[in-house]
C-alpha cells in the first residue's frame, strides 16, 4: 500500500522537522469526489467527529418530542465542550429536566479542558464532575433517548444497550455502510466507536447537509442538530477553539467537528458537501492545518474567513520567551 501523502510540515528555523501525511475526502450527497488525496477507503474511527450522526436518536427514538430539547442542548450534544461554566449548565439543566443527575452520566470526569475553568474548579476547591468531561452533553442526549424508549438508563454505554443499537443504526444510514464487530473499539467516554471507510463519513456529512439519499425523518433531524450547532458554535468546542472559531466566522456555511486523533468532519452546507480527513499520525494541530488549507481551496471564504483559515494552515511555533521559531503549514 502506498503511503499517505504528506499534508502538513513542521518547520523550526530552516529546516522541515516532522511531515505529516494523511487523507481527506470532499463528497457531494450523490457519491460523486469534489477532490481527494491518500487512501479514503482505509476505514479510520471518526471518534467524536461525528457527534451529530450519533445525536440522530433524539429525534428518531422521539426524545425531543418527549423532552423538548432546546437548541443548546441540541448544539451541546454534538460537542467536544472545554466545560466551561455555560457548557456545564446546559448539560446540568437537560438531565435535571428529564429526572436525571450527573451521576447518571457513565461518561467519566475530567478537569475542565479549559484553562480558566480550571482554575475556577481549583479555586472553589471543586472536584471535576461528569458534566465536565467534554462529552457530556453528547451523554445527556443518549439518557433522554433511553428514557424516550422505555430502557433502562444504567449501562447505556454498552455496546448491546438499546441506545448504543440505535446509535449504531442511525450513522449507518446517514454514512450508507454496516459497521461491524470486527472494526470495533470502546471511545475515550466509554460508548462504542466503529471504524468505516473515510469516504463513507464524507458522504455522511453531505446527505445531513441536504437530506439527499435519506428518509426526511432524518432530513430534518440534520437539519435541526447542524442549525443548533451552528447557532451556537461556542457551545459546540469553546473559548478560543478552531471549531467555534470556525462556525462563528462562517455564519452557519459551515458543520465543523473535530475528533480524536487527528480526525476532522463536517459540511460546506451551502455546497451540498461533506468532508473527511484524517492526519495519520493523530497530531491535532497539524489535522487542523490540513483542514484550513483544504477550506481555503473549497469553501470560498470571505476576507474574514480567510483570514482565520491563513492563520490554521500557517500556525506560528513559539519559543517558551514569545519568539517565532518556525511554523506548523498546510501543503493541501
Amino acid at each position: 500500500m502506498d503511503a499517505n501523502p504528506v499534508l502538513a510540515e513542521t518547520i523550526r528555523g530552516n529546516w522541515v522537522e516532522n511531515r505529516h501525511r494523511g487523507a481527506y475526502v470532499v463528497m457531494d450527497a450523490d457519491g460523486r469526489i469534489i477532490a481527494s488525496a491518500g487512501d479514503i477507503e482505509r476505514p479510520v474511527f471518526p471518534r467524536s467527529a461525528i457527534k451529530s450522526m450519533q445525536a440522530l436518536p433524539i429525534f428518531a427514538r422521539h426524545a425531543e418530542d418527549r423532552f423538548h430539547h432546546s437548541e443548546e442542548e441540541l448544539a451541546l450534544a454534538c460537542a467536544s465542550h472545554h466545560g466551561e461554566e455555560v457548557h456545564v449548565a446546559t448539560a446540568n439543566g437537560l438531565l435535571t429536566r428529564i429526572g436525571l443527575s450527573a451521576a447518571d452520566l457513565e461518561c467519566g470526569a475530567h478537569v475542565p479542558t479549559n484553562a480558566a475553568a480550571r482554575e475556577a474548579l481549583r479555586a472553589a476547591g471543586a472536584e471535576p464532575s461528569p458534566l465536565h468531561n467534554n462529552c457530556s452533553g453528547k451523554h445527556s442526549g443518549m439518557l433522554s433517548v433511553a428514557l424516550a424508549m422505555g430502557v433502562p438508563t444504567s449501562g447505556y454505554v454498552g455496546r448491546e444497550h438499546a441506545v448504543q443499537q440505535a446509535v449504531r443504526g442511525a450513522v449507518e444510514a446517514v454514512i450508507g455502510e454496516s459497521l461491524t464487530e470486527g472494526k470495533c473499539g470502546t471511545d475515550g467516554c466509554s460508548i462504542p466507536t466503529f471504524a468505516a471507510p473515510l469516504r463513507a463519513f464524507a458522504y455522511g456529512f453531505a446527505r445531513m447537509a441536504t437530506g439527499r439519499g435519506i428518509s426526511a425523518e432524518l432530513g430534518a433531524a440534520a437539519q435541526r442538530l447542524f442549525n443548533a450547532a451552528t447557532n451556537h458554535p461556542h457551545l459546540v468546542a469553546g473559548t478560543g477553539h478552531a471549531d467555534t472559531l470556525l462556525m462563528t466566522a462562517f455564519k452557519g456555511r459551515l458543520m465543523q467537528k473535530i475528533g480524536a486523533e487527528g480526525v476532522q468532519c463536517g459540511a460546506i452546507r451551502d455546497k451540498g458537501w461533506g468532508y473527511a480527513l484524517k492526519c495519520d499520525d493523530g497530531n491535532i494541530a497539524a489535522s487542523q492545518a490540513m483542514l484550513a488549507g483544504l477550506l481555503l481551496k473549497l469553501s470560498d471564504p470571505d476576507a474574514e474567513q480567510r483570514a482565520l483559515l491563513e492563520t490554521l494552515a500557517h500556525q506560528t511555533i513559539r519559543s517558551v520567551r514569545g519568539a517565532a521559531v518556525g511554523e506548523l503549514r498546510a501543503v493541501v
